[in-house]
């Protein structure tokens, strides 16, 4: 039999495991199930969830003063920019110090969730001895991560079956193996992971191309000795939005130059109106003639890759660093259907049309997730136990309709961009959500009685 609580956790990750302090701390009984044997989710190197994408060498690119929980800071011997190991073992500790790793079940996977009368029917089911349990549940938080389902090019390239050599998603890299020494390697994306790739590939291989659809701006991990996501704080981010994006732009523009002078393609966009690459190492790296960016992929025949610019290049082993596709295979299609990578929730959080059902951590944020993740959890258990009221159904679709649009009119379309928000704003609008009041009168915090369980599917 199963633990039955009146909240359900899906995932112990970064987003999972901050929702599980959240809950204890407000005194609301939960049970958390992870497929894994482990927290940490996608910061686990080699995971046995089988969904981790962290590769042998990763560092965090976000601060750790960004990236820490604010109820338990990172140590304060960790560097600016940790490795993933250190990121594992601050949510290992995390969990500890927090008494929560008896309270996850661990090696159980959560196979459906769908509503019921009396709430929300999670079946979940045993990885290694394949017996599955169901009960019901008042609401369930789901926190299982959108960087584990890759996504390849969609349509493929033209000729893209041919190709003779080695090829892998950035999902499966996990260190310069013999598919890199001494090849030609074709990087395809100009993202964080493609970028991390061309440049540790670059220095096994016979040469390293770097190919892209469009520009972007490649900005360094340090600027004026600080880490550049501590040149903003919460005052610095009230100010309109261009003056931020002027001053930051001047600094990257006097720190390295302009991306053209490195062989690179002009941005097509402003500064801030995509996710940003960041890099110290990438430009040094084509300077050395180590990484040949290269356009986008026109077609490929056998082993050579044309690109648009009518080059072309034998290649042996392609990474698509093409991303990942927001997936929730446990729930059914009528209640969520994330199609081209859209969720239309209600702050990223809360489904207007299924009460109870939540979403933790289903950002791209300009700074990090684990924090907002944090504050997430805090504003559904205020939601929980009455503290405050969410808007009606006909508010929340507005308000979901006005955020994509200014989604749609200041980023570039890509399905990387469907979740995209500033870190300082969003923390300040869930913060307003918390302090609102039903219009009637400020509930008061209830009890929800434990729900019974289920029979066994």
């Amino acid at each position: 039999m199963l633990r039955i609580g009146r909240v359900c956790i899906v995932g112990a990750g970064s987003s999972g495991i901050a929702a599980c302090q959240v809950m204890q701390a407000n005194g609301i009984d939960f049970d958390c199930f992870e497929r894994g044997s482990q927290v940490g989710g996608n910061w686990r190197y080699e995971n046995d969830n089988g969904m981790s994408s962290a590769y042998k060498s990763l560092f965090i690119n976000t601060s750790r003063r960004m990236m820490e929980y604010r109820s338990y800071p990172m140590p304060d011997d960790y560097p600016d920019y940790p490795h993933h190991s250190q990121i594992a073992k601050y949510f290992d500790d995390f969990v500890d110090h927090f008494g929560l790793r008896e309270k996850i079940t661990f090696r159980h996977e959560v196979e459906r969730v769908e509503p019921s009368d009396d709430g929300w029917l999670v079946t979940v089911r045993n990885v290694d001895t394949g017996e599955r349990r169901s009960a019901v549940y008042d609401a369930v938080l789901v926190a299982n991560g959108h960087h584990w389902h890759p996504r390849y090019p969609e349509p493929p390239f033209p000729g893209q079956e041919t190709f003779v050599g080695e090829q892998l998603h950035s999902h499966y890299y996990r260190e310069p193996d013999e598919r890199f020494v001494d090849r030609t390697v074709l990087v395809l994306g100009f993202g964080n992971s493609a970028v991390d790739i061309a440049c540790e590939s670059s220095r096994v291989s016979k040469i390293t191309y770097l190919a892209m659809r469009r520009g972007a701006w490649v900005i360094p991990k340090y600027i004026e000795g600080k880490p550049v996501d501590q040149l903003q704080n919460e005052w610095t981010s009230r100010l309109p939005f261009r003056l931020q994006r002027w001053y930051l732009q001047r600094l990257i523009v006097k720190t390295q130059g302009r991306m053209e002078d490195y062989g690179l393609p002009k941005p097509d966009h402003k500064l801030g109106e995509a996710h940003p690459t960041i890099s110290s190492e990438l430009l040094p790296r084509i300077g050395h003639g180590r990484i040949k960016p290269k356009p986008n992929i026109a077609r490929i025949d056998g082993d050579t890759v044309h690109f648009v610019d009518g080059s072309s290049a034998q290649v042996d082993t392609i990474v698509w660093c093409t991303g990942y596709k927001i997936d929730f295979p446990f729930l059914p299609r009528e209640v969520v259907d994330p199609k081209d990578n859209r969720v239309e929730l209600y702050r990223h959080v809360v489904h207007p049309d299924w009460p109870g059902l939540y979403f933790i951590g289903l950002v791209q944020p300009l700074g990090a997730i684990m924090p907002i993740a944090e504050a997430q959890s805090e504003w559904i258990a205020d939601l929980l136990l009455g503290r405050c009221a969410l808007p009606d159904r006909e508010r929340m679709l507005r308000e979901i309709e006005r955020d994509q649009r200014k989604m749609r009119k200041r980023y570039v379309a890509s399905p990387r961009h469907t979740i995209q928000v500033d870190f300082y704003p969003y923390m300040r609008a869930i913060r307003r959500e918390r302090r609102r009041r039903s219009r009637r009168s400020a509930p008061s915090p209830v009890a929800v009685p434990r729900l019974q369980t289920q029979g066994a599917s």
